[in-house]
């Protein structure tokens, strides 16, 4: 089956028009009519090459939602006409502790990307700038009948890369939590940390962006640029969850966690982060990563995020403007998150 889709044909190219073959589907598979499929951030830093050489054309695209339009013989949880999704992982060994434990992304043999990836065929997986894919139905996700399909696109990859950490480290009520960054990661760090009951801080560079960061549910908004607000804030919170990709001054912002307190980067900057150990042996601190979460994480987001009423704050657009809005997330300039509209591929 050959689809349309946009690509990426080499490091730094603009993407442009052009088809890709989708397998047969399996017993276990689910094809998909993709209806919207989210930009992020780690999408350009696959097609410009800060992340190694890639195996090109590769059509980006992680934040997958659509239609089931046929399941293997052997699929019972997905029906034809489902709405559904499909995160930034489509595969893994299934067998390694990490796999039983229901941490596929963290697959010891390695999980299969959505794209750039070598798929069981030996193939690469090509993502969701396409308007159908087919994937194994273990790694597809049921949306939620409450959630904005165009605005649940997101969740598959900011959602969860923000919420597991958030659970993982215990944000919920009596918690002091801060966000770094308020972008397409950061808002929706906001709007899942408020839901959870804690009282959520946004440090962000400026207070540009402070009405925004209150409507999704910050209780306070401080700016990072005035060094004030290091002194202000020194000692104050439980949890700091780092959303940026650019370097930060670890040492800066670990003095302001609390005694036994986390600062948790899912930012994932191309160059490597220096911090003194003291910033940590002083108060008992910890320094730690998070990717995105397992499958069965994954769905509890969504159905979180549904009842909740969180959706992500997109901008929808057609596929022709695919490469304008790849500028333009390197300007800052969206709040928060592109969306493709499907439909314009076809």
């Amino acid at each position: 089956m050959r689809v349309n889709a946009y690509a990426a044909p080499a490091a730094g190219e603009p993407l442009a028009p052009t088809t890709v073959e989708r397998r047969d589907v399996g017993t276990n598979d689910v094809l998909i009519e993709i209806e919207y499929a989210g930009i992020c951030h780690s999408d350009i830093h696959t097609v410009n090459g800060d992340w190694g050489p890639q195996p090109f054309p590769v059509v980006p695209g992680h934040e997958i939602v659509g239609r089931v339009t046929e399941v293997g013989d052997g699929v019972t949880r997905h029906r034809v006409g489902d709405r559904v999704g499909v995160g930034c992982m489509v595969n893994s060994c299934g067998e390694c502790t990490n796999c039983r434990n229901g941490d596929e992304q963290y697959c010891r043999r390695g999980m299969t990307p959505t794209y750039a990836g070598t798929d069981r065929d030996g193939t690469t997986t090509q993502g969701g700038y396409s308007t159908h894919v087919v994937v194994d139905a273990d790694f597809v996700l049921s949306v939620p009948d409450g959630l904005d399909p165009a605005a649940a696109a997101p969740l598959l990859c900011a959602g969860i890369t923000t919420y597991s950490p958030l659970r993982r480290w215990g944000a919920g009520p009596g918690k002091k939590v801060a966000v770094v960054g308020l972008g397409g990661l950061g808002h929706l760090a906001v709007k899942i940390a408020h839901a959870l009951g804690a009282e959520v801080t946004v440090l962000s560079q400026s207070l540009k962006k402070q009405e925004d960061g209150l409507r999704l549910g910050a209780d306070h908004y401080h700016a990072t640029a005035d060094r004030e607000t290091f002194k202000q804030l020194a000692g104050r919170f439980d949890l700091i969850l780092n959303t940026v990709s650019a370097s930060i001054d670890l040492n800066a912002y670990l003095r302001l966690l609390a005694v036994d307190g986390t600062l948790v980067n899912v930012g994932a900057p191309a160059e490597p982060l220096s911090l003194h150990v003291m910033s940590l042996i002083g108060g008992r601190r910890s320094f730690a990563g998070s990717m995105i979460g397992g499958i069965a994480q994954t769905q509890e987001m969504l159905d979180f995020c549904a009842e909740h009423g969180i959706g992500a704050e997109i901008e929808v657009i057609p596929a022709e403007k695919i490469n304008q809005a790849y500028e333009r997330v390197l300007a800052s300039d969206v709040r928060y998150r592109f969306v493709i509209d499907a439909s314009t591929l076809r």
